[in-house]
């Protein structure tokens, strides 16, 4: 695979009123210029103030010398530097875009993002969207993102999460242009896609009839709200089936979303027992068990589909599953997601995304950039029209 070298551009002049704001400094500063934070630690601002002293008399475009600008530029760099991309800090604009309330619909193009080796990356295009149209697959990086409308002309190499999906999203019927690296290619693409009003899915179910027999076939496109009600009312569905062969649970392309949601569909298929281990910062674990009342799908035999778009709560469903041997994974890898973030709000507007935790799988296993392995390895192949991974777990299901 083509090797990427990206460097990303770290500020180092950390104001010091901001950095007092941010993480609640102790008053005090010793002689050295350092300053004593809550837990003990510290950061030697004499550097920060030569370079900032140097810039103001030297920089040739004074007028870029906005000090507000540069304090957020500071803690986006201290925040960058622990190198954790889910790990990011948000000005006030960036952070009312992301705190803004979609209800479901949005002008874009249909993909949800992430990472791969510190690199933009699709975790899945959503079905019937432009970029599955496109052809837009799991893993694709997306190293350049241009939009002539709203002049955007912009490397990946340093772009936060939600500064992609602004620059990706937009007016409806207008066009962005996403440069993109696929495994596997020798050169960069572009696709150019046109952006729309996206619904996104929740779950859908479709019964395929071989041998004699009638499989429910589940699409799980993502663990929403809606899940709490939809899960229960399909699954009375399927038990009023008298000639169930199996189900076939599609978790391809599903980039997560509520962690509840998984472990509730988890506990139709699990008797008992640790679905998943949630381990913070501070040393506490909350701990996620089969919910009581639920086992409805205890003995039907039961497949996973899985690929590099499935991704956070849909990895931990189906490494519990395999975990315990529940049901056989068919597909690709998945994508490894495994940690937890959770937003912190500043009275600026401002706000902070921190990793403060991870997940664990039964066995104790960490997904985090790993990713689960399926038992049976199939990959997609290149006609849209041929679903092989679905066409082996049929033949899976049925032995």
């Amino acid at each position: 695979m083509m090797k990427f070298k990206y460097i990303r551009n770290l500020f180092v002049i950390f104001a010091l009123l901001s950095v007092v704001s941010l993480v609640s400094f102790k008053i005090g500063q010793d002689t050295s210029g350092k300053v004593i934070d809550s837990n003990g630690g510290g950061l030697n601002l004499s550097l920060m103030w030569q370079v900032k002293d140097k810039l103001s008399q030297m920089f040739l475009e004074k007028d870029k010398l906005v000090d507000k600008n540069m304090e957020y530029g500071a803690i986006k760099g201290m925040v960058a530097a622990l190198d954790d991309p889910y790990t990011v800090f948000l000005t006030p604009k960036e952070n009312k875009s992301t705190n803004e309330t979609l209800a479901g619909e949005f002008g874009g193009v249909g993909i949800s993002l992430g990472y791969k080796d510190g690199v933009l990356a699709v975790v899945s295009p959503l079905k019937g969207t432009p970029a599955e149209k496109a052809g837009v697959k799991a893993g694709d990086l997306i190293v350049h993102i241009t939009d002539t409308l709203n002049k955007v002309d912009r490397d990946t190499n340093d772009i936060t999460l939600d500064e992609a999906v602004s620059l990706i999203r937009g007016k409806i019927g207008t066009e962005v242009t996403l440069k993109m690296y696929r495994e596997g290619k020798s050169d960069y693409f572009d696709v150019v896609l046109k952006r729309d009003n996206i619904v996104v899915p929740n779950i859908t179910l479709e019964w395929k009839e071989k041998d004699g027999k009638k499989i429910a076939y589940i699409q799980l496109s993502q663990f929403s709200e809606t899940l709490f009600t939809d899960w229960p009312k399909m699954v009375q569905e399927i038990k009023k089936e008298k000639n169930l062969g199996g189900v076939i649970l599609d978790l391809r392309n599903n980039p997560g979303g509520y962690l509840q949601a998984s472990v509730l569909v988890a506990s139709d298929f699990v008797k008992e027992g640790v679905i998943v281990t949630q381990e913070s910062y501070d040393g506490k674990k909350e701990v996620y068990k089969v919910e009581e009342g639920n086992g409805n799908l205890l003995n039907e035999k039961l497949v996973v589909l899985i690929n590099g778009g499935s991704a956070s709560a849909s990895e931990i469903l189906a490494g519990a599953l395999k975990d315990y041997n529940r049901a056989k994974l068919v597909g690709e890898k998945s994508f490894g997601k495994g940690t937890v973030q959770q937003p912190e709000d500043f009275k600026d507007g401002s706000g902070l995304h921190i990793t403060i935790a991870k997940w664990l799988l039964p066995s104790g296993k960490n997904i985090h950039k790993v990713g689960i392995e399926p038992d049976i390895e199939i990959k997609s192949g290149d006609d849209i029209k041929i679903d092989l991974q679905l066409n082996k777990a049929l033949e899976v299901i049925l032995k």
